[in-house]
């Protein structure tokens, strides 16, 4: 008997082939009973998948079974029509259950993909599993089409009504909305902004291409090309979902380009609608423009309107479900699908109502429904969702081989090129405008990966699918550059992201949850912003954010959530439950029968049980650390609501501030006079000359001043040449005139000279700028007006002194 290592093939590797096999060859019977049944011939939709009798003619809605039963010419009695078995115990009829056993082949084979592709780890660390999938169905679509059958088509209608919403409702259920809330500016601006600008720089650049591209596309418009812009510019959540999931990139970048993916999907039916209607009409006015730029509103807000609608009676509902735990789960599901078929009825952005419903019902719908109920949600959206992607891209890869396709080389590369160049160049952009608001600068990096990161996927391909060929004839060429776009960018830059993310050491997803202490600290530090923000009375996201949370408080949660759990001390019931619990697993381990009647606390601890066990109280879970979280969530903010709240507008004034502020004001005045005394030497001189002229002339010719006769008892004023501009050979603040018996007169200035005097000190505990002074007369203030004005500025070379120093 051979070992295991037989052929030179591992078990692991073995295993997945063969379920490949299996599902492969299980698809042989179905494809071989079209020839089996030659009495009725059929035509039957299957999850979108329309499979034909013919050459593979496909249609965009799913036709009704039709039979066509041959006529019996047997009229002899009302039973003798019916042919009679050969065997009647046993009997075939494949058209009865041909329907669901065809969907129930399809989703085993996808969950066998998905199966295989995580045993082989090597494969799937290189590859995403998107491409992966892609290359499933790609072969298997071959594999039908080679014996002769027609291969499914993945149906635009299937795709919006039945595969897309279990992806967005798991997207919005769980949607992280700290960091979505705190960046929803820039997630707004890339999904508006920049989706605007890649449909009309590529449709207006696509317009120029189809004019001098030759006569296979010279009859596309102007119109049909930003229609296909709108439907091509479009960031795909699937794809990202898909990819960036894989990669573990960090919670901000994620956050950017998943939701820029969610919330483009309103510009793109605004957008899609809107030229699909102008391609109908002869003439656009200016009217339709208007109504078009406004419909992005109704379309976005009207969306967001019916999600929040149904959370909210989804919320309610849940209030009554405390008898009938079994039904709550269904109740989240139909009422999340309800708001996006609602919504789609309209022409609204379903994806919107999704994600708004999602959002508002959940922390009312946990705090109503039991903790099996929750993870039955949790689970039951994961699998779904998972499923729905496996058979998007599946299906994908079987639709580029069963449908038509139209080849142009111009059209195709420089659709792919300018999709491209469009990204670049509009992440560049809105990040130059972004950070120059943003606290957080979105770095080189960051903008690479956003721009690398926006994929495009399955949603463009079945807009593309939905369009009519009497208004879009060129419908195929279409088709062919969108899925040529989506094989690139999710081959090429799906495969290649994981490596550039490593090389250029992008910071990536932490894979353990915050501990408690990181969220009590982040509780705190937003309530000590709000007051921050209180008192500054600036109303930032922070004070809306409080606000927001103190009306959920008061009047929300007593409606959506039942019994007093709205408003009670959850923090001290669970901790009366863990002692509980605690105490019936100390006395299950025997350690209750060896502690004494009287023992203290401290000994209790030394005792161990007869048991041999690691230790007597459990691990936390992380089920009880996440309500452990969730309480300490909902009751942080009591102490933030006793707390009286300030704010400008009511502080009490201080009535000595503005004296305070008057005598600050005062000593900087007399501190900036003192120094431009200090710093310029201004002496009495003529008019025509100015006092740096006056300190030139002194300096070069020192004895042409000499002393007048009759100033005999005059100090002698002496003056370095060598630095005539010296603030210590002169104080000029305390200089006064000579005067024996009283002031002398100004005609009598001239004659006698100025007197220099030292500065007295001023006494301890005296203010020098309120407290008088003897010489504080009127001449004495005169003399410090003068003194304080330094003149006017000195021109170009008048500073320098006529002879130079050393001659």
């Amino acid at each position: 008997m051979p070992g295991p290592g037989f052929c030179g093939l591992s078990p692991l590797r073995v295993f997945p082939s063969v379920f490949v096999a299996a599902a492969l060859l299980g698809l042989l019977p179905v494809l071989r009973s079209h020839g089996l049944q030659n009495t009725v011939t059929s035509k039957v939709s299957t999850m979108g998948l329309y499979i034909g009798p013919g050459d593979g003619d496909v249609t965009s809605a799913p036709p009704e079974v039709s039979h066509e039963v041959h006529p019996v010419t047997n009229h002899s009695g009302p039973f003798h029509g019916k042919p009679r078995k050969p065997f009647p115990v046993l009997g075939i009829d494949y058209t009865h259950v041909r329907t669901p056993f065809e969907i129930s082949l399809w989703i085993l084979l996808a969950c066998l993909m998905k199966l295989g592709f995580h045993v082989i780890p090597t494969i799937s660390n290189i590859v995403p599993e998107s491409c992966l999938l892609i290359v499933v169905g790609l072969l298997v679509g071959g594999l039908i089409k080679g014996v002769g059958e027609s291969p499914p088509v993945l149906e635009s209608k299937i795709f919006f009504l039945f595969l897309l919403p279990p992806i967005i409702l798991d997207a919005g259920y769980f949607l992280p909305l700290r960091p979505f809330t705190e960046n929803l500016g820039t997630i707004l601006i890339f999904a508006v902004v920049g989706t605007l600008w890649n449909a009309f720089f590529l449709g207006g650049l696509m317009y120029a291409v189809c004019m001098v591209g030759g006569p296979q596309i010279n009859e596309i418009g102007l119109l049909e090309n930003l229609l296909f812009g709108s439907i091509i510019s479009a960031v795909d959540p699937v794809a990202v979902l898909a990819v960036f999931e894989e990669i573990h990139i960090n919670e901000l970048l994620h956050i950017l380009v998943f939701g820029e993916s969610l919330l483009n999907d309103a510009v793109t039916v605004v957008l899609y609608h809107l030229f699909e209607e102008f391609a109908g009409i002869d003439q656009v006015t200016l009217v339709d423009i208007v109504l078009g730029f406004l419909s992005f509103f109704v379309v976005s807000l009207g969306g967001v309107f019916v999600g929040v609608v149904y959370g909210i009676i989804a919320a309610f509902t849940s209030r009554f479900t405390s008898h009938i735990r079994v039904i709550e789960p269904l109740f989240v599901f139909l009422y999340s699908y309800m708001a996006y078929l609602s919504a789609e009825l309209f022409h609204l952005s379903g994806i919107m109502a999704l994600i708004a419903s999602g959002v508002m019902m959940r922390p009312y719908v946990e705090a109503n429904i039991s903790h099996k109920s929750h993870t039955t949600i949790k689970y039951f959206l994961k699998m779904w969702s998972s499923i729905s992607e496996t058979l998007i891209f599946i299906f994908l890869g079987v639709s580029t081989v069963a449908g038509s396709h139209h080849w142009n080389w111009t059209f195709v590369i420089s659709t792919l090129l300018f999709c491209l160049i469009a990204r670049v160049l509009g992440v560049l952009g809105l990040t130059w405008f972004i950070n120059k608001f943003r606290i957080v600068k979105l770095t080189p990096k960051d903008q690479f990966i956003i721009a690398y990161g926006g994929l495009r996927g399955a949603i463009a391909f079945s807009l593309g699918y939905l369009l009519d060929v009497r208004h879009f004839p060129m419908r195929e060429l279409f088709l062919t550059a969108i899925i040529t776009v989506i094989f690139f960018t999710v081959f090429v830059q799906g495969m290649t992201i994981r490596p550039l993310v490593d090389l250029l050491a992008v910071k990536k997803k932490q894979e353990s949850k915050r501990s408690i202490n990181e969220e009590i600290h982040t509780q705190f530090l937003d309530h000590l912003l709000t007051g921050i923000e209180d008192i500054c009375g600036h109303y930032g996201h922070h004070h809306w954010k409080d606000k927001l949370n103190r009306f959920n408080k008061k009047y929300v949660k007593k409606c959506l959530i039942a019994g007093e759990r709205s408003n009670e001390p959850q923090l001290i019931a669970f901790y009366h439950k863990m002692e509980m619990k605690q105490a019936i697993e100390l006395v299950e381990s025997g350690g209750v029968g060896k502690i004494p009647p009287a023992v203290s606390t401290v000994s209790m601890q030394n005792i161990h049980p007869k048991v041999p066990s690691e230790r007597i109280l459990p691990a936390l879970s992380k089920d009880k650390e996440e309500e452990i979280r969730k309480i300490l969530r909902n009751n942080l903010q009591k102490t933030r609501q006793r707390l009286k709240s300030y704010n400008r507008h009511t502080l009490v004034a201080d009535p000595f501030e503005e004296a305070w502020n008057q005598m600050l004001l005062r000593r900087q005045k007399v501190r900036q006079l003192e120094q431009k005394i200090n710093n310029y030497l201004t002496v009495p001189a003529h008019k025509l000359d100015s006092p740096t002229m006056s300190r030139a002339r002194i300096g070069s010719d020192p004895l042409a001043y000499e002393p007048k006769p009759d100033s005999e008892n005059l100090p002698i004023i002496t003056i370095d040449p060598a630095s005539p501009q010296s603030p210590e050979s002169v104080d000029l603040v305390n200089e006064e005139l000579k005067g024996k018996d009283s002031v002398l007169e100004e005609g009598e200035e001239d004659e006698q000279g100025l007197v220099m005097h030292p500065k007295e000190p001023s006494s301890p505990g005296t203010d020098d700028v309120f407290t008088p002074e003897p010489g504080d007369s009127p001449s004495a203030q005169r003399m410090l007006r003068c003194l304080s004005d330094p003149g006017p500025r000195p021109e170009p070379g008048e500073g320098e002194p006529f002879i130079p120093k050393g001659q």
